[in-house]
């Protein structure tokens, strides 16, 4: 069904298409009914995962980025995932960059996008998930929300950002997710450089105790430090203690891509990123040391992609680029698979 509907959405300008795709997954979600045939058109049987002391339904989830205010968690749930993250979410609301700030690759199965975290901020994304949360119980489930600091935040003051969120959404979520790599908002990366990182996560670790935030933590990490930035990070991120890592996000690197638009800037996802996002997470498995768990995100557009992150040592993996080609089955597909 998706062949069919691909060139209508492809037809749009790629933020339009997202927000189509988004929109209608809110109303389906919101309506008890078309909610079930959703369910039912995209259900599978359980393939259970123990990970950060939380049982996934399946090891298959929805990256942050595709619903940044969790507009539509009821609709994306229907379509199989294990667990979705939402975000990235800031303290404040912020428009982000401005348009045109996603541009599809078809040539190559990517998408470049230079969002800069546009957010409806914490007050917001926190009434929805209350809602959520109120409206049903816990179930198999599993919600993640991704954190980020507002552009205007000084670096130095930047766990101020973090500690907010943190104390807001730790009763809403079932972990949360430190982003400290994308690439669009100006001077994130930094803070996964060794001092600046031990700060960041030294002051997480302490509010954490202080408040008694049960939430597993995880951090989210670039596929484009060095092999020492990299043992560095997750030297620091196992110090203090973080319950695990997702590797990677997207690239600046342009490498394999053929398209005319690859000068545009911005974080690059899909296809191209698939070979780096695997040795990235070879050699975080091999720093980890099995000490937490890792999840794996970038390029995985089939099955057997999937199925090769999880043989590499990943306990989950999640999609985003794929379901920009690949369809809403995509999820069902990987999980029948495994």
């Amino acid at each position: 069904m998706f062949s069919l509907f691909r060139p209508l959405l492809f037809s749009f300008e790629s933020e339009t298409s997202h927000q189509l795709t988004l929109q209608a997954l809110r109303v389906a979600g919101n309506f008890p009914l078309s909610n079930f045939l959703l369910a039912q058109l995209y259900k599978t049987e359980a393939r259970p995962v123990q990970a950060f002391g939380l049982t996934f339904r399946n090891p298959v989830g929805l990256a942050a980025g595709y619903d940044k205010d969790g507009v539509a968690v009821r609709g994306l749930a229907a379509l199989g995932f294990g667990h979705i993250e939402v975000g990235t979410v800031t303290p404040k609301p912020q428009a982000g960059n401005p348009r045109p700030r996603v541009f599809r690759l078809a040539e190559d199965e990517a998408v470049i996008n230079r969002m800069g975290f546009p957010s409806r901020g914490m007050k917001y994304v926190s009434r929805r998930l209350l809602r959520r949360r109120s409206a049903a119980p816990r179930n198999d489930m599993i919600l993640g929300v991704n954190l980020g600091k507002n552009k205007d935040t000084p670096l130095e003051e930047v766990a101020r950002d973090y500690v907010e969120l943190m104390k807001a959404f730790a009763p809403l979520a079932d972990y949360l997710t430190i982003n400290i790599s994308s690439p669009n908002t100006v001077g994130l990366r930094r803070l996964q450089g060794r001092e600046m990182l031990e700060g960041l996560l030294g002051e997480i670790q302490v509010e954490r105790y202080k408040l008694q935030v049960t939430c597993p933590i995880l951090v989210k990490i670039s596929p484009d430090m060095s092999d020492e930035e990299l043992d560095d990070a997750i030297g620091v991120i196992l110090d203090k203690k973080m319950d695990g890592i997702i590797a990677t996000n997207t690239t600046v690197s342009r490498e394999g891509v053929r398209s005319n638009l690859k000068g545009e800037i911005g974080g690059l996802s899909g296809g191209p990123l698939k070979g780096r996002s695997e040795a990235v997470l070879s050699r975080v498995v091999k720093l980890a040391n099995g000490r937490v768990p890792i999840v794996s995100v970038g390029g995985i557009a089939s099955p057997d992609d999937a199925k090769k992150r999880l043989a590499l040592g990943a306990s989950l993996v999640q999609v985003y680029t794929g379901l920009v080609y690949r369809g809403p089955g995509l999820a069902k597909q990987i999980i029948e698979s495994l």
